[in-house]
């Protein structure tokens, strides 16, 4: 009896020291993105920062596609936010200064009327889409990403 209470013991203590490895191996593989957003027309609203971790996932104009999205106070023109716990991969930003806070892209005829910005874009136009592809970034450590707001 002490010898299968010895080996029960020694199953539990190696599925428990097992799973509290793996606790802290997926925290090790997690990362944070730091963005930062400045250049803000007025202080009016605040900043929507949407983070996408799929191909295909951009455009997302209704914002129905993205991995995590959060929002950040406009201060001094500028905003910030803190994407934490982010597995290690590629992915992309997407920031709206949503001066009327309804959470979509307010447009005119065709572009929009409010700041819009993409990672890796300088400029957004009609023969200047954003994609995934070309605004994604690799994270396979804690990163900063200044992303530039553009008003059409």
């Amino acid at each position: 009896m002490n010898k299968a209470l010895i080996a029960i013991s020694g199953v539990i203590l190696g599925l428990t020291l097992w799973s509290f490895q793996s606790d802290n191996e997926t925290e090790l593989d997690n990362c944070k993105i730091m963005v930062h957003v400045d250049g803000l027309r007025n202080s009016t609203g605040n900043v929507q920062f949407t983070l996408y971790n799929k191909e295909g996932s951009i455009p997302d104009e209704h914002y129905e596609n993205y991995y995590r999205q959060k929002d950040g106070v406009i201060q001094d023109g500028e905003a910030k936010v803190i994407f934490e716990n982010i597995p290690k991969g590629n992915y992309a930003l997407n920031i709206l200064h949503d001066e009327d806070m309804n959470g979509k892209i307010k447009k005119g005829w065709i572009l929009p009327t409010e700041g819009i910005g993409f990672t890796n874009y300088s400029s957004i136009g009609l023969g200047n889409r954003p994609n995934f592809e070309d605004a994604s970034f690799p994270v396979d450590t804690n990163c900063y990403k200044k992303v530039k707001i553009i008003y059409m």
